[in-house]
């Protein structure tokens, strides 16, 4: 059974991480924000980066989540994410992809938050071709592939141009991938 101070320091180390950066943020800072103790910390986590992979893995738990209810929410129609993605641009704390800037953060390919951040990217071409198959779509995987190509894109585009059109373009041009695929099926 998780503790309060665990999911303090997850909560805390979550919301520091995204805001200013994982490398920027020192185990102090974690403490001071979290109201934990240091060797309450090292009971949860052996390392800085054992509590960056928690962090992740619980995001991408919640990215799922959050990714099945906006399906189910708009009856199956996976453009919904680049609609939710905008929304969510509109917020003031959006800073981008967490995965995204775990992976940038890492700089080596086979560390374990960028071995993460690589699981929900193609855990969310999954749930996005499944989602396509379901809606009786063709070609599917390439398909989503290419959405998360076109988020990924339209995301790190979005923040760059401070605005919001970005995420509507990729929406745009992933509904012409799919309607391409679908007229030559």
């Amino acid at each position: 059974m998780p503790t309060q101070a665990r999911e303090r320091l997850l909560d805390s180390a979550e919301a520091l991480f995204y805001r200013h950066g994982i490398q920027a943020i020192g185990i102090d800072r974690l403490l001071q924000d979290s109201g934990v103790g240091r060797a309450s910390f090292y009971r949860h986590f052996e390392s800085k980066e054992a509590l960056v992979s928690a962090v992740l893995a619980r995001r991408d738990a919640a990215w799922r989540e959050m990714f099945d209810d906006i399906l189910d929410a708009c009856d199956g129609e996976p453009l919904a994410l680049f609609d939710a993605m905008a929304a969510r641009y509109a917020e003031n704390d959006f800073r981008g992809c967490a995965f995204i800037n775990a992976m940038v953060e890492a700089a080596d390919r086979h560390s374990p938050w960028h071995l993460i951040a690589v699981q929900h990217k193609n855990a969310l071409i999954e749930r996005i071709a499944e989602s396509l198959r379901a809606a009786g779509h063709t070609d599917v995987k390439k398909q989503a592939t290419q959405w998360v190509m076109l988020l990924d894109g339209a995301v790190i585009t979005a923040m760059r141009e401070s605005h919001i059109w970005p995420i509507q373009e990729a929406r745009r041009m992933a509904a012409q991938l799919r309607d391409r695929s679908d007229a030559s099926s």
